[in-house]
């Protein structure tokens, strides 16, 4: 018996003829395929925003990252951030080494120590107008740099003008020193405010470390100790420690502040017992005994309490007030508080508060030519 053949299509209308619907069952892959375009390009959109936003957000992490670094290295290197609400904790330990090495400096350098008489010194002030009465009015010091004293000063019986010619001389000395300290501060600064330091700004740091006896590149000692003595205070304590410039310290050793030393040259005290190694500190030249008497201020350990005095003051922006700082140099003499108020005494009576904001001329040829 013959099986009849019939094909896909003949059967498809016959259903239809009967009233059936035919449609084509769809398989999972083409089921899948319903919606797979909104999610390819969502995906592509997400893939796209990935390779777009990433650089950027490298870029600002990079940015927060220096911007981290630079902060933190402005926050160590600006002193003054460096050392707010401490107890001043630091400048404890000293390298004497090389503490005064340009103090020593002044020997090897030739000098024309020649001594001027207290008459023609009195003449070179009065021709180039330098008196103690403008100074006082004008806050202006003529550069006059002496480099002795004259022996005839304590012939000078008139006590106020023995005063004066001293004061004369030493003040010019006092604020010359005090100009290299604020110099060498503001420097300090300058260096310290940078994110970054050139080789030349480093060695000078390193150099200023060694000058002030500061250990481990301790930057807060350094601050702590690089900074002015009160001229008034500077003048007092030269006034007492030599009698107004009387003294054989002063005479023979341009010795101003009384320094002693252990080694070295100097000059054996008269009252001095036998057994008694130390001498007083004697120079060249007068200036080197104001930089010595700044250094010591600066750097003894005896004076922490003072230089730590010194620095609240500036960090409360005040003057340095002589008669306040004064209190602490209560160890400078075996007199100790009586010490303080002579000099507290010799500021007020002298009016040297006076001088503390003077200003040294420019020098000049013309001026150094008198000399």
């Amino acid at each position: 018996m013959m099986k009849n053949k019939f094909t896909i299509l003949e059967i498809k209308k016959f259903l239809h003829k009967k009233g059936f619907v035919i449609s084509k069952k769809k398989s999972k892959k083409e089921k899948s395929s319903f919606g797979s375009l909104p999610r390819t390009l969502l995906t592509s959109t997400i893939i796209i925003s990935i390779f777009f936003i990433t650089p950027l957000i490298i870029d600002l992490t990079k940015q927060n990252v220096t911007f981290s670094k630079e902060f933190e290295n402005e926050s160590k290197t600006n002193l003054k951030k460096f050392t707010d609400n401490q107890d001043f904790k630091t400048d404890n330990e000293l390298d004497k080494n090389f503490l005064f090495d340009d103090v020593f400096q002044f020997d090897e350098q030739p000098t024309d120590t020649v001594r001027l008489s207290a008459s023609t010194i009195q003449e070179l002030f009065k021709s180039t107008n330098y008196n103690l009465r403008d100074v006082r009015k004008n806050k202006l010091v003529k550069p006059i740099s002496l480099t002795l004293l004259p022996e005839e000063i304590k012939q000078i019986e008139n006590t106020k003008k023995r005063k004066d010619l001293f004061i004369q001389i030493i003040l010019p000395l006092v604020i010359k020193e005090n100009n290299y300290i604020k110099s060498d501060r503001n420097k300090l600064f300058s260096i310290l405010n940078k994110n970054q330091n050139t080789s030349a700004e480093n060695n000078w740091l390193k150099s200023k470390f060694k000058q002030y006896g500061v250990v481990n590149k301790d930057l807060s000692t350094l601050k702590i100790r690089m900074d002015e003595i009160p001229v008034s205070m500077a003048i007092a304590q030269a006034a007492k420690e030599t009698g107004w410039g009387t003294s054989r310290f002063a005479q023979e050793g341009n010795a101003l502040f009384g320094q002693w030393t252990w080694s070295g040259e100097g000059i054996k005290p008269a009252g001095a017992d036998t057994d008694s190694t130390h001498k007083v500190m004697k120079f060249k030249v007068l200036q080197a005994s104001v930089k010595a008497y700044q250094r010591n201020l600066n750097t003894h350990s005896t004076y922490k309490g003072f230089r730590s005095a010194r620095a609240k003051l500036r960090d409360k922006n005040k003057k340095l007030d002589s008669i306040f700082l004064s209190n602490y140099l209560d160890k400078y003499a075996e007199t100790g508080k009586v010490y303080v108020k002579i000099l507290q005494q010799i500021i007020r009576q002298n009016k040297l508060d006076d001088f503390d904001d003077a200003k040294l001329l420019p020098a000049s040829i013309d001026l150094e030519s008198l000399i």
